[in-house]
């Protein structure tokens, strides 16, 4: 890795109809200043050309281990490596890979590379089930390597169902959280069923208008994005948010206000493990919602009083629940806090409180002054525990955020095994 962060990193590109993807792939490393080199395997050439994967990356781009025999490239290519990502990885590829076969260029670059290796598997949904390709996905696991579940969707055919490549910003931002966080893809949380709110509620004053906040629901998505590649069956409960891909293999259910989304989790939360409440959820709403169109400057002047109700308390509800026997009294509930100072308190100081007051087992609290946080792709902050720990979380992007909250969580729940 050089001194200003920029990685080498090697694309692989095995043969399916996804390997278009790789196009896009190369250009999410690119364009975050990384060198990319692309290893395709020979049958990879017949949906790509080579000439396409050199124009993108700036390196030239070869598949047999006798070409460039001087250079000892079969070698080199791994040896260099700072990250290595194989998308689409087929189901042949990663039988080959899982076997320590190295009869083309990106097998053994392979089995050379000693930095993170993630594979971004691809095909169609009976392969992907079928008991050899889980037996080669254990496999490759248990040597380290980090395979991802794939995405569900529409495949090639008419058909839809688990075996999708994610898409590929998906797969730079999990391959990258592979190089600044090597331990988020444990899988600690595989028979775990987690639920996640994210984003903003928008509480209506109108057809037209409505009072909400500037959440982008990137912290809500990226904790669904880790907690799933740990194992974990994932709901991600989510209101107003930014253009974001739905996590692979996460089931998504939309709300608007606070109003629904205090009935999903109330209907979600039954039987779930884990409940963690990053939604930013509207402390309050229009005590009325004018059917029609307000009119400003209208004889009635409606615009210029708002009378507002309180929203309900969907944390303090969540515990509650948990205390009446409601939820199962191991369900470990995390809460979020967006803090800024005062002339009384830290933003520290008012998470203390915020956790005493709501009773959940974890809280993430973020220093939101000026703005910070909200729509951003990185964060910094603190976990707080019930026990009194605090660990504060250092700055880095919001997937490395998730993966320690959720270790987090894991402790938590190792503490009451």
């Amino acid at each position: 890795m050089a001194g200003d962060g920029r990685l080498n990193v090697v694309v692989g590109v095995s043969g399916g109809i996804a390997a278009y993807k790789a196009c896009h792939l190369v250009r999410a490393f690119t364009e975050r200043g990384h060198s990319v080199r692309v290893v395709p395997t020979p049958s990879a050439l017949n949906f790509v050309g080579a000439a396409t994967f050199e124009a993108l990356s700036g390196n030239p781009v070869s598949t047999q281990v006798f070409d460039a025999v001087d250079e000892v490239r079969h070698v080199r290519v791994g040896q260099e490596a700072d990250l290595v990502v194989v998308a689409p990885a087929t189901a042949d590829l990663m039988s080959r890979a899982a076997h320590g076969r190295a009869d083309d260029l990106l097998t053994a670059t392979l089995l050379v590379a000693t930095c993170p290796v993630v594979y971004a598997p691809a095909m169609h949904t009976e392969m992907w089930n079928h008991p050899a390709t889980r037996d080669n996905v254990a496999t490759l696991r248990r040597h380290g390597a980090i395979v991802l579940d794939p995405a569900h969707g529409r495949l090639t055919g008419v058909d839809t169902g688990p075996g999708r490549l994610p898409e590929p910003e998906q797969i730079a931002k999990f391959a990258l959280l592979a190089v600044e966080e090597p331990a988020a893809f444990t899988r600690d949380l595989e028979g775990t069923r987690v639920v996640i709110t994210a984003g903003g509620t928008r509480e209506a004053i109108d057809p037209v208008r409505f009072i909400g906040n500037h959440s982008s629901g990137r912290q809500g998505f990226a904790l669904a994005d880790v907690a799933a590649q740990r194992g974990a069956d994932v709901t991600l409960i989510a209101g107003a948010v930014d253009a974001l891909d739905t996590p692979p293999g996460v089931t998504l259910r939309s709300i608007t206000s606070a109003r629904d989304l205090d009935a999903a989790v109330a209907e979600e939360a039954q039987g779930a493990d884990v409940v963690i409440m990053a939604a930013a959820v509207a402390d309050f709403r229009p005590a009325s919602e004018s059917a029609a169109k307000l009119k400003k400057g209208a004889s009635d002047d409606a615009l210029s009083r708002i009378d507002l109700v309180e929203n309900p308390d969907i944390l303090a509800a969540t515990v509650r629940r948990r205390a009446e026997g409601e939820l199962d009294s191991d369900t470990i509930i995390v809460g979020f806090a967006a803090e800024t100072g005062d002339d009384t308190a830290t933003p520290l100081e008012h998470a203390t409180a915020k956790l005493t007051r709501k009773g959940c087992d974890l809280l993430m609290c973020n220093d939101v002054s000026g703005g910070a946080t909200f729509g951003a792709e990185d964060n910094v902050g603190w976990i707080l525990s019930a026990d009194g720990s605090v660990d504060e979380v250092p700055h880095g992007s919001k997937h490395a955020v998730a993966s320690r909250i959720l270790d987090a969580v894991s402790r938590t729940a190792a503490a009451r095994a």
